[in-house]
C-alpha cells in the first residue's frame, strides 16, 4: 500500500478552504496548542443543528490523551 500524494495535497486544500470560512477556528488551535493541555483539562464540544436540537460532550483529559494527542500534534498546523 503506497502513499498517495493527491490525497494529501485534497486534505491541504479542503484545511485552506476551512481557515477562510471559520478563521476565529484556527486561532482558537493556535491558542490551545500554545497554551497546552494538562491531565485534568475539561474539554467540551457542543453541537446545536438548525432544527434546534443540541447534543453537548465533556471530557476530563487523561495523561493517555495528551500521549494520543502528541502523536498526532506535528500533523495539525
Amino acid at each position: 500500500m503506497g502513499f498517495d500524494i493527491s490525497m494529501l495535497m485534497k486534505g491541504k486544500q479542503a484545511w485552506e478552504t476551512f481557515k477562510v470560512n471559520h478563521p476565529k477556528f484556527p486561532e482558537f488551535l493556535n491558542y490551545v496548542k500554545s497554551k497546552g493541555l494538562s491531565e485534568g483539562t475539561e474539554v467540551t464540544i457542543n453541537v446545536t443543528y438548525p432544527d434546534g436540537q443540541n447534543v453537548k460532550s465533556t471530557i476530563k483529559v487523561k495523561q493517555s490523551d495528551l500521549e494520543l494527542l502528541n502523536m498526532f500534534g506535528g500533523l495539525i498546523n
